[in-house]
């Protein structure tokens, strides 16, 4: 009975082992990503020189923004007593989208008028950018690249992919949170 017992306890101290770690099948390298990377950066160089081919074409006094667009001003109010938005503050604007040739997509008959809750809601990264920027009043045209536009998905609808943006944008009035 004592061998029993004593077999017994050797092959449960030697079936009662710790598993091993599986390892991968394949070893994935960045590959991928950095091709992508490639790609983007590739997109990003003939985006910026048609872009700077039209600010020479155009001659007009755009301003380079801190967050990666072109702006002028069709309409400037030069007053302290307007303020520009801020988070919660309600915007009622128009607006249209034209490719970087001029051609319209979308009119501002088409988008209508648009109420926006600053950085309450969504909205594409420049318009959203732009908005900040602007005065009741003020009319501001924007040159978007199109990682400030819709990006690689574009809206899905009538703007494709990597579009960089012409958009008109009109501030009607600001409704302070």
């Amino acid at each position: 009975m004592s061998k029993l017992l004593t077999l017994t306890v050797i092959l449960l101290l030697f079936n009662c082992k710790a598993p091993e770690a599986r390892r991968p099948v394949s070893v994935k390298t960045g590959s991928f990503i950095d091709v992508s990377v490639e790609r983007n950066k590739k997109l990003n160089a003939k985006e910026y020189t048609t872009i700077e081919n039209l600010l020479k074409k155009e001659a007009k006094n755009y301003i380079v923004s801190e967050s990666g667009f072109w702006y002028y001003y069709n309409t400037k109010i030069d007053t302290d007593t307007l303020e520009t938005p801020d988070f919660g503050d309600i915007i009622n604007y128009n607006y249209n989208i034209k490719t970087l040739n001029g051609h319209l997509i979308y009119s501002k008959e088409d988008i209508k008028t648009q109420t926006y809750t600053m950085d309450k809601e969504e909205l594409f990264t420049g318009l959203r950018e732009g908005l900040k920027l602007m005065k009741t009043g003020e009319t501001i045209t924007f040159l978007f690249p199109s990682q400030k536009a819709f990006g690689y998905y574009g809206d899905e609808n009538k703007i494709g992919s990597n579009t960089p943006l012409i958009c008109e944008v009109t501030i009607n009035s600001i409704i302070q949170n």
